[in-house]
C-alpha cells in the first residue's frame, strides 16, 4: 500500500492529500463490490494521490459513481472539478447551498481569496475547475444513495458551515463528518486515545447549529467518526461521545472568550491568542508527550481561523 493510504477496514481507505503537511487532511475511498466513492477530496494538488489510491486497489477510474464533498470549503472540495474530469461516470453530490460554487466557482474562489490572499491561494489551492452542471445533483436530509448496494444516508449538518452534510455508513456505523465533528490530529494521540478541537473557521459558525448537529449525529450511535482532519477516530460508541463532549465542552469555552472580548481593543491578537494557550492546555491534559513547542506550531493556524470565525459570529447582526 502506498505510504499516503491508511486502511481504515469496512472498504474505507484515508488518503493523505499531502495539504499543508502529512496527516492533516484526508480525503475518503470507499470500495464495494468493486465500485467506489470519493468523500472529499482535498484540493486540485491531491488529484494525482487519489488517483493513485485508486490504481493502488486495482480500480479503474470508471470504477466511481460518486465524489461527495461534504461541505464546498477548498481543503474539502477544492479538488472536485479536476478530479471529476477524470471519472467519466462518477457524479458529484453536492449539499444544496454549495451546489452553485461547484459548478461555478467563482465566488468561493473569491471567498476564500479575502481570507487567505493570492499567494497562499496560489501555492495551496490552484485554479479552481467547474463541474458541468449534468454532473452535480444537491442531496436533500435523510436521502439514501447506494454505492453497490452499500447505502449511504445524508444529513443536513450545519454549525460549521450552512452548506455541509454529513454521511452515515451503516456497514462500518460511521459518519464522515467533514468538520462537523472538530478536528483531531494523530500527532496528538496518547496511548490510542484522540485529542479533539471544535473548529469555527469563517464564516458561518453557529455554536447553537453545531450542538444540535452533533446530538444527531450521536443519536445513530456510531462507533466511529471518519474526520476529515484526520482519519478514523472512536472505536466504541462509549468513545465517540466522550469525544463529542469534550468537543462541546471547548465550543462552550471558545464562545465564552469571544464575548469577553467582543469590544476590547486588539480584539483578534488576544483572541487568537488565548484560543491558542487553551489548546495547548488542553494537549498538555491529555497527556501529550512530544515537543509543546511543535504543538504550537501545529495549532496555530487553526487559532488563526477559529478566531476570525468567532468574530464574524460576534459580528454578525442580530436577528
Amino acid at each position: 500500500m502506498l505510504d499516503f493510504i491508511d486502511d481504515l477496514g469496512h472498504g474505507i481507505y484515508a488518503i493523505d492529500t499531502g495539504f499543508q503537511r502529512p496527516r492533516f487532511d484526508a480525503a475518503y475511498l470507499m470500495v464495494e463490490d468493486g465500485r467506489a466513492a470519493f468523500i472529499d477530496t482535498g484540493t486540485n494538488h491531491a488529484v494525482p494521490r487519489l488517483l493513485a489510491a485508486l490504481n493502488a486497489l486495482g480500480l479503474a477510474t470508471d470504477a466511481v459513481d460518486w465524489v461527495i464533498p461534504t461541505h464546498v470549503h477548498l481543503d474539502h472540495a477544492g479538488g472536485v472539478g479536476l478530479l471529476m474530469e477524470a471519472l467519466p461516470r462518477a457524479k458529484a453530490l453536492v449539499h444544496p447551498r454549495g451546489l452553485r460554487h461547484m459548478v461555478d466557482p467563482k465566488a468561493l474562489w473569491l471567498g476564500a481569496l479575502a481570507v487567505y490572499g493570492d499567494e497562499e491561494m496560489q501555492r495551496s489551492y490552484g485554479k479552481l475547475v467547474p463541474v458541468p452542471a449534468e454532473r452535480a445533483d444537491a442531496t436533500h436530509d435523510e436521502q439514501v444513495i447506494s454505492l453497490a448496494g452499500r447505502p449511504l444516508r445524508f444529513i443536513d449538518s450545519p454549525g460549521h458551515a450552512k452548506h455541509h452534510h454529513a454521511i452515515w455508513d451503516e456497514k462500518s456505523r460511521s459518519w464522515f463528518t467533514g468538520d462537523t465533528f472538530g478536528l483531531s490530529y494523530r500527532a496528538f494521540d496518547v496511548d490510542g486515545r484522540a485529542w479533539i478541537l471544535p473548529t469555527s473557521t469563517p464564516v458561518q459558525f453557529e455554536p447553537d447549529a453545531l450542538k444540535a448537529t452533533v446530538a444527531r449525529l450521536l443519536a445513530a450511535e456510531p462507533v466511529a467518526m471518519q474526520v476529515t482532519h484526520y482519519g478514523r477516530i472512536g472505536g466504541s460508541v462509549e468513545e465517540v461521545r466522550r469525544l463529542a463532549a469534550v468537543m462541546l465542552e471547548q465550543v462552550d469555552e471558545m464562545v465564552a472568550l469571544a464575548e469577553l472580548l467582543k469590544e476590547v481593543p486588539g480584539r483578534h491578537e488576544k483572541l487568537k491568542g488565548g484560543l491558542l494557550a487553551a489548546y495547548l492546555a488542553r494537549v498538555q491534559g491529555h497527556g501529550y508527550r512530544g515537543s509543546m513547542a511543535d504543538a504550537a506550531d501545529w495549532l496555530a493556524l487553526d487559532a488563526e481561523l477559529n478566531a476570525q470565525g468567532l468574530e464574524v459570529m460576534l459580528d454578525r447582526p442580530a436577528r
